[in-house]
């Protein structure tokens, strides 16, 4: 089988509450070309022989892993973040997966901060594994959507750091009010991996349906496409407000539909249809 130009995986984090089996399950039926595992508190997620089975059983290759360094997850794996790090890039080598996405350090974390960047640039360094840094988002009181909260060390734009690599959220772009293809372009080669989602420029994480929102992720696809970007893209929305799983699955099957059709050699114009349910935003990830 031909890996397509540009894979579009599925994070197992958009079939929240539902857990990583789900996530595996669903890629598989609708046709993805792989899996992001999120590692939190599902057990399946942090058990590499579990999703080695998980993978096998349903054909979709485990093509990234998601540190275990959000709020949600700060005691999976032990409470130190780098060791966490490390165990993640050595559970994405063993599964074969290429990329380890990990958000910067909250500020409180100020220990794993003042080593961060030289951790990254080691791993990256010493493994097959690429280690790429998250753009994040300024944290606003929503009282007072003018003040800035310094919630990351040593900071939430990646543009300000020398990482080698860098993961795109789109979702997390909006909040930040940033331009998702200016934020493209300024990444360069560093780009590595994206987080395909929707937001509106607000102070919520939204992770919408791509196409829902105010961020273009059409015009981010396709220029993707255009400039012969090697990495992932993937689909990470949040569907924790879906009834059932006919709407989770319209709603996974909308997201694909969305990237193939902007991510073609020639792209087709497509527009979501409208949710079934009322979107919950979540600062998750």
């Amino acid at each position: 089988m031909t890996e397509p130009a540009i894979p579009v995986t599925l994070s197992t984090a958009s079939v929240y509450p539902r857990r990583a089996a789900f996530a595996f399950e669903s890629a598989a039926e609708i046709g993805y070309d792989g899996v992001e595992v999120m590692v939190w508190h599902d057990p399946v997620s942090q058990d590499r022989r579990a999703l080695s089975r998980l993978a096998e059983d349903t054909g979709m290759p485990i093509r990234s892993i998601h540190a275990p360094t959000l709020l949600v997850s700060q005691r999976v794996w032990g409470r130190s973040p780098a060791d966490k790090l490390a165990r993640a890039v050595d559970m994405a080598g063993e599964l074969g997966a290429r990329t380890v996405v990990v958000h910067p350090p909250f500020r409180w974390q100020y220990r794993y901060a003042r080593t961060f960047e030289e951790q990254v640039r080691t791993l990256n360094a010493s493994s097959e594994v690429t280690v790429a840094v998250e753009n994040m988002y300024p944290w606003r009181p929503h009282s007072r959507l003018d003040r800035e909260l310094k919630a990351y060390l040593p900071g939430w734009d990646p543009m300000e750091h020398g990482y080698d690599a860098v993961t795109l959220d789109l979702s997390h772009a909006a909040i930040a009010q940033q331009d998702g293809l200016t934020l493209l372009r300024q990444f360069g080669d560093r780009l590595r991996h994206v987080h395909l989602a929707d937001g509106t420029f607000n102070a919520r994480d939204e992770h919408l349906v791509p196409g829902r929102g105010d961020m273009h992720c059409d015009k981010v696809l396709t220029e993707l496409a255009q400039t012969g970007f090697d990495g992932d893209v993937v689909l990470e929305i949040s569907t924790r407000k879906a009834f059932d799983a006919h709407e989770r699955h319209t709603d996974l099957v909308a997201g694909l539909e969305f990237a193939r059709s902007y991510l073609a050699p020639e792209p087709v114009p497509y527009t979501p249809p409208e949710p079934e349910h009322r979107h919950l935003p979540a600062d998750a990830w």
